[in-house]
């Protein structure tokens, strides 16, 4: 018997999600045994469990749930314009390092635009061939061009002169 192909997101793990997320809201125990009482599909935890991508979904909810029941046993223990103030700090935190993101992303560009119409791109992405994840990365963040760069002709004695 064939195995399903975990890397293509079934309805019932659309399903699956939605279940945990109530389960997060709600903030009750989050288990296979919790989401499989809950599923209209999926009757047993093991249904779950013998899924690896299941079992990463659910472990990253558990410690979702987790990392929030940790921060709702600290802010109890603060004021609530304490609580007010430092959420206040850091929205303007994450403000302040979206708009550097943005800034580091605009500049970046900018730069392999650059290298591109010198005729260096091809030099710039071997060595980032070693580095896939960061490339992968600056992919995702829209630092590469999309459309391909081809070299500038440069003029000399008001003639033009491909490279």
């Amino acid at each position: 018997m064939t195995e399903p192909d975990e890397t293509i997101p079934s309805s019932d793990d659309d399903q699956m999600r939605e279940i945990l997320e109530t389960l997060l809201a709600d903030d009750e125990d989050i288990t296979a045994r919790a989401v499989a009482r809950s599923h209209p599909t999926i009757k047993a935890a093991s249904s779950i469990t013998r899924s690896e991508s299941r079992s990463r979904l659910i472990a990253q909810y558990q410690q979702r749930q987790a990392d929030y029941r940790r921060w709702r046993v600290r802010v109890a223990k603060r004021s609530g314009t304490d609580t007010a103030a430092s959420l206040a700090d850091k929205d303007i935190r994450i403000a302040e390092l979206e708009a550097t993101v943005q800034l580091l992303t605009a500049s970046h560009l900018a730069m392999l635009r650059a290298v591109g119409e010198l005729g260096g791109f091809s030099r710039w992405a071997k060595f980032y061939e070693s580095h896939r994840d960061a490339r992968d990365k600056l992919a995702e963040l829209g630092a590469i061009p999309a459309a391909p760069v081809s070299a500038m002709p440069v003029e000399r004695d008001g003639k033009k002169i491909k490279r």
